[in-house]
């Protein structure tokens, strides 16, 4: 790809394949927010209807978390052995179906059994999709595709938000749900446009053939994490050969790590987004802030706009001043913001004040995908992004229960100070986390 100067070259001057291919993974990310965030939005009408306690209704939503990991681990191996695409397109089916069904539940037992497949649809699209744009743009605009890709979440999330604004004071939250089906028509687009990346396709013919790789001259050894290019030796045996492939070549601490910073991260973020749309729309004397289903809807959606912002300038951020740097100042932010947001009870201020939680407490994601994809080599790169990613969603789990069974218990603003204290244990692993700025994805076979 030619060298550019403008901010927005970078985009104009990319190949055909790379530009779909950031289209097709943000937009799957886009649509994944979109239907798993429904849950939140229309969370209360759900406890009143359905009969569900906020410790239950947690409950739910870790489940559903659990599921995601395993979905998310799944699809990584699926997207090594048969293609980004069409693990990307499996995701979408699977957990645009699954919403559609959450709305024909009668039981909060038949609820959970729907979101568990809603979570397996949902762990999938990231581990996909990530590998897909990493291993499409050069690694100077790599962070800056990553974060687009990133920052879709904040457009699903708002889209969501609108959807029941129009919907659920009309139709009731059954209809909400229904309308989360749609995702699953853009599959065609994916299957008729994108093209697998040839980096893979040409690590898969490499594996076939048995060939051996070296590594480009300077680029990181085993010591600092293992090469990035080609396949590792054994990934064509079973789940455990392709798994321990991943901590090969001393990256086991390097795995262990970013899987527990990520446990901390989703932690505080689902258990701060599980909550907070509920949290504003439930009455006073319930512990939340007893704003209407359209107010709730709104201030959500205002939210959205900093989250957008956050995970756009992480990306540029960490290309220029490296991705640990970065990663911590948008975590030490995000806590600070986070016990000021839980000790506040004016809608305005709370207004205001969202979209600057949002930003710092969700733009460090788009870090994930960087580091993760700068730290393994190209046939194992899905597997150790869905690994590394949702060991630490299936470790968080627990997160939307938790905070639910507190808020029960002491009140939000206890259950939110402790999202804000999974911040700073994230950012605490970054003292073993080494900086990848500067690494490339690229290899060459011997």
């Amino acid at each position: 790809m030619p060298k550019t100067t403008s901010w927005f070259g970078w985009w104009r001057e990319a190949p055909v394949d790379a530009r779909r291919a950031l289209w097709a993974a943000a937009l799957g990310w886009m649509l994944d927010a979109f239907d798993v965030m429904l849950y939140a939005l229309v969370l209360t009408a759900v406890m009143g209807d359905l009969g569900l306690t906020k410790a239950t209704a947690g409950l739910i939503g870790s489940v559903t978390l659990v599921a995601g990991a395993v979905g998310g681990v799944a699809f990584g191996l699926v997207a090594d052995r048969h293609g980004r695409t069409k693990a990307l397109m499996g995701s979408i089916l699977m957990y645009s179906v699954f919403t559609a069904l959450c709305g024909l539940s009668q039981t909060g037992l038949q609820l959970a059994l729907f979101r568990i497949g809603l979570g397996l649809g949902m762990g999938g699209e990231w581990a996909s999709g990530a590998a897909l744009v990493a291993e499409t743009w050069p690694d100077e605009h790599r962070g800056k595709a990553l974060g687009l890709m990133q920052s879709a979440w904040a457009i699903g999330y708002a889209l969501a938000a609108v959807v029941t604004s129009l919907v659920l004071p009309v139709w009731g939250w059954r209809a909400v749900f229904l309308v989360g089906v749609l995702p699953a028509l853009f599959t065609v687009w994916i299957r008729r446009s994108v093209r697998e990346p040839a980096l893979w396709r040409e690590s898969v013919q490499q594996t076939r053939r048995g060939s051996q790789v070296t590594v480009h001259p300077g680029s990181p050894g085993p010591d600092q994490g293992g090469p990035l290019g080609g396949p590792a030796p054994g990934v064509r045996g079973g789940v455990g050969a392709a798994l321990a492939a991943v901590v090969a070549d001393g990256r086991l601490g390097l795995t262990v790590a970013l899987a527990l910073m990520n446990a901390c991260c989703l932690f505080a973020w689902w258990g701060f987004n599980s909550w907070i749309p509920a949290y504003l729309s439930l009455s006073p004397s319930q512990g939340g802030m007893g704003l209407d289903a359209r107010a709730m809807a709104w201030l959500v959606v205002f939210m959205q706009v900093g989250m957008w912002f956050g995970y756009v300038t992480f990306g540029a951020v960490a290309d220029v001043f490296g991705r640990r740097r970065t990663y911590v100042t948008y975590l030490l932010m995000a806590a600070m913001l986070l016990g000021l947001y839980a000790q506040v009870r004016s809608p305005l201020v709370l207004l205001l004040l969202g979209p600057f939680v949002a930003f710092f407490g969700t733009g460090y994601f788009t870090g994930f995908g960087i580091v993760t994809a700068e730290s393994y080599p190209t046939a194992v790169r899905a597997t150790a992004q869905g690994l590394t990613y949702n060991t630490g969603r299936l470790a968080s789990a627990a997160a939307p229960f938790v905070v639910g069974s507190l808020a029960d218990q002491r009140g939000f603003t206890a259950a939110f100070s402790v999202v804000a204290l999974a911040f700073l244990v994230a950012a605490a692993w970054w003292i073993v986390i080494p900086e990848t700025r500067g690494r490339s994805v690229r290899a060459s076979a011997a």
